[in-house]
């Protein structure tokens, strides 16, 4: 790493540390010429996913529209803020274990859905209401009979 200060090519890493959030490391340097010190952060270099979404349009995969959709699932129901994180982590730890470039949004929608379904049942009906886009009373039905059943 080249110090910023005197543009020696060679420096020494002092000190090194996960931050806070654990997505880099935080490392404290020293320039062996002008011992001056100063930090540097490490990150992988990850590609971006790509959600191919019901209309073919593709858009950057987004933790956020995750989140928000369980959070709308869950809203008033019994189920910790830590709960609700931890069912996210698992989803998108299910979605990047995938390893592919470009991953349709049905098949986040039903990953969705299988953590919400052990999450709480009710979030879950909530949920397939919206994602299955139900047409009618029987459709409504027929998916509480797959939870009853």
């Amino acid at each position: 790493m080249k110090c910023p200060y005197c543009n020696h090519p060679d420096t020494k890493v002092v000190d090194s540390r996960p931050t806070e959030d654990g997505n880099s490391i935080r490392r404290r340097r020293a320039c062996e010429i002008c011992k001056k010190r100063f930090t540097t952060y490490e990150k992988v270099e990850t590609i971006p996913l790509i959600i191919i979404k019901k209309d073919n349009n593709r858009e950057q995969y987004d933790r956020g529209k995750i989140e928000n959709g369980v959070l709308r699932a869950c809203y008033k129901r019994p189920i910790s803020a830590e709960a609700i994180k931890a069912a996210v982590d698992r989803i998108e730890t299910q979605v990047f274990s995938l390893e592919e470039k470009e991953i349709p949004s049905n098949r986040i929608g039903e990953m969705v859905m299988e953590e919400l379904k052990r999450l709480d049942e009710v979030a879950y009906v909530r949920f397939a209401s919206v994602y299955r886009e139900f047409k009618d009373v029987n459709t409504f039905m027929d998916e509480l009979k797959k939870i009853l059943g």
